[in-house]
């Protein structure tokens, strides 16, 4: 059965982008904007078990934003949760980086990436973030979750 995505407003242009609110008031200091995607992973029939992590949320940064994405990671994650009424303990967040070709000819590839952020979450939101590079089956499970919900 594949995951139903929540449509969110951003995944394919930089104009719909999400945007969070960093600190500071009026200073908006880091703030930014991102690309974002929500997968509602529970399951929808009865009697099978449900996964640890019941959402996956997929985040890219967009061009122009003035943060990034991973400096910004719990503000973010924090905000998402927040905005969109998704149980931090049951959330799986992924920071993806897209594949990219440089070289005079083009003759270099950094492979695009999947990294999970963990973080400990208090009243205040999320702190203390730790990144992980996602590797199989856990990866394999991502990637095959957003190829099916494009």
């Amino acid at each position: 059965m594949g995951a139903r995505v929540r449509r969110v407003p951003g995944w394919g242009t930089e104009r719909s982008a999400y945007e969070w609110e960093g600190f500071g008031g009026r200073l908006k200091l880091a703030s930014g904007r991102c690309r974002l995607r929500i997968y509602d992973l529970a399951r929808e029939t009865a009697g099978g078990a449900a996964p640890l992590h019941t959402t996956l949320v997929i985040v890219a940064d967009v061009p122009g934003s003035p943060m990034s994405v991973r400096s910004c990671a719990g503000h973010v994650a924090t905000a998402v949760a927040r905005d969109y009424r998704i149980d931090p303990h049951r959330m799986l967040f992924v920071e993806y980086t897209p594949q990219s070709i440089y070289g005079e000819h083009g003759e270099k590839v950094i492979p695009e990436r999947y990294t999970a952020v963990d973080f400990n979450w208090t009243a205040g939101g999320a702190i203390q973030p730790r990144w992980r590079i996602l590797q199989p089956p856990l990866l394999d499970t991502v990637v095959r979750i957003v190829a099916g919900g494009r």
